[in-house]
Formats: C-alpha cells, structure tokens, sequence
C-alpha cells in the first residue's frame, strides 16, 4: 500500500477485538516510532508497551473506558524535556513534538500491520504517572489501544469532515 493510501484509510478506530498482536507486530511498531526523526537527534522520548491484563487494567483507570475497551495492546509516548533540544531564539522545547513524531510514526505502522487504533488524548497523565513510577517526569503526549478492530467499527462522523483546503493551505 502506498503512503497516501494508508494515511487515507486510518482512522480513529474505538472499537477494537481482544484478538492478540503478534510479538512481530508490536516489534514493527516500536522499530517505526525508533526510526522517526527528532530534533539534533537526540531522541527525548520513551514509549511503554503494555500487554499484561495488569497493566492494560491500570492505563484504563486513567482515562475514558470508551477508549480503551477490550484490547491486547496499548502503547503510551512521553517526551523528556531535560533532554530535548530546545529553540535558542524563543526557548521552545521540542519534547513534544518530538514525542508526536515518534507517536505518528507508530500510528501509521499500525495501521500498516492490519491493525486499527485511536490517539488517545483524553488521560490523566499524573494517575499515569503516579500508577507507573517510570512515566513520572515524561510530558505523556499520547496513548495508543491497539489491536484488530471489530466487523462493525466505523470511522466517527467527523473522520469525514474537512475544511476547505483554501482554509488550510497558504501559499506564497
């Protein structure tokens, strides 16, 4: 599949099986989040891969349950401020957005490996964080339940719905 192909077809998929992701997926996934780009390359981030029923029980505390229902995999991404590069003419710390490079990068493997996902966005990172000892000190940017998406998932009404590239779009 080409990339415009895929980066069409993804979409917010809330509606996931709890058919297992093979360990060859997951693997996939972590390599493209490792392999995007980050600023002076000195890659400020962390990704947790959570798979026991333990784990996926306690991220489900922390945010909305519509999110994260039955799944066999959720993956979360932090940035690491004290070790971002940081814009020397406004102070602008690149941690999350080099958190979300990784983190679309994942996105889109995951979608390539036949499986479906949703960036969380909707979480409480201090009960994260507070809940996994290891998170604390990471802007937690995004959190990702992963997993084979159901015979009756459908993108959302608004997956649909765009402006108008004029609005987009400046050219000069």
């Amino acid at each position: 599949m080409d990339f415009l192909t895929l980066a069409k077809e993804r979409y917010s998929c809330r509606k996931l099986t709890d058919r297992p992701v093979s360990e060859e997926q997951i693997r996939a996934i972590l390599e493209a989040g490792l392999a995007a780009p980050t600023a002076c390359n000195y890659q400020p981030f962390k990704i947790w891969v959570m798979t026991s029923d333990e784990a996926l029980a306690k991220v489900k505390a922390s945010c909305r349950q519509q999110f994260i229902q039955p799944c066999p995999v959720v993956f979360v991404i932090g940035g690491d401020t004290s070790r971002a590069w940081v814009r020397d003419y406004d102070g602008k710390n690149f941690a999350d957005v080099d958190a979300s490079i990784i983190a679309a990068h994942m996105m889109l493997e995951i979608q390539d490996q036949g499986l479906a996902t949703t960036w969380i966005g909707h979480f409480d990172p201090k009960k994260l964080g507070d809940t996994f000892p290891d998170m604390q000190g990471y802007s937690l940017i995004a959190m990702f339940a992963a997993g084979y998406a159901a015979d009756d998932a459908v993108p959302a009404e608004p997956h649909t719905k765009c402006r108008p590239e004029e609005e987009l779009i400046q050219r000069y």
